[in-house]
């Protein structure tokens, strides 16, 4: 009687511990993941000094099937611009493996992302020079749009264009409103995407 008593205790302690992993499994886990980018667009459109078009919109893309921060052989296109024009400038981004469009998720969270524009076309000697023409809820710059504008008289006529977007950053933080902040990191967060493109000017 005891040993069918032990074995019945022993049975339903371990249907218990048995539905209590799996109860645990199923828990959501509240994880703020990097988004997964394989494509990414710059379109680049010459204005006017009143932001009025004057030219033909063209695009520079980079794509890795993998994933541009995961993939070992990214394809990047060049960027051309001309010395002293001045350029809108749109990023799209797209995630094919999930078939998501990264653009619209950032526009969503806008208060939680920021691009930053680096390499040696903005910091050190800069050839450009880039202003945000959007902001979040929180009147706190993006960056999927805005101006680029090439200086008149470059030292060089090749040049890094990097772009780095980070999220969950404290936007608050003091120099965050120069896109060209090379101490972002500084304002906490996580790197979505660190990408350069090769920058020529005619």
């Amino acid at each position: 009687m005891k040993s069918e008593n032990l074995m019945f205790r022993m049975l339903l302690l371990a249907t218990f511990l048995i539905s209590f992993s799996a109860c645990q499994s199923d828990d959501p886990e509240d994880e703020n993941e990097g988004e997964l980018i394989t494509d990414v667009t710059l379109k680049f459109t010459e204005v006017n000094a009143t932001g009025t078009a004057i030219g033909t919109p063209f695009e520079v893309v980079a794509t890795d099937p993998d994933g541009l921060e995961l993939g070992a052989n990214p394809t990047i296109g060049t960027i051309t611009l001309s010395a002293g024009k001045r350029y809108l400038l749109e990023i799209d981004l797209f995630n094919r493996i999930e078939n998501e469009d990264i653009t619209e998720e950032i526009l969503e969270d806008a208060d939680d992302h920021q691009f930053f524009f680096l390499g040696s076309a903005f910091v050190g000697t800069p050839i450009l020079s880039y202003t945000y023409a959007d902001e979040d809820q929180n009147g706190r710059p993006v960056g999927l749009r805005g101006y680029v504008q090439v200086v008149p008289t470059p030292t060089t006529n090749n040049a890094q264009f990097r772009i780095v977007l980070r999220h969950d950053l404290n936007k608050a933080f003091a120099g965050l409103d120069n896109p060209h902040f090379e101490n972002f990191v500084q304002a906490g967060g996580e790197t979505d995407m660190d990408i350069t493109f090769p920058l020529v000017l005619n």
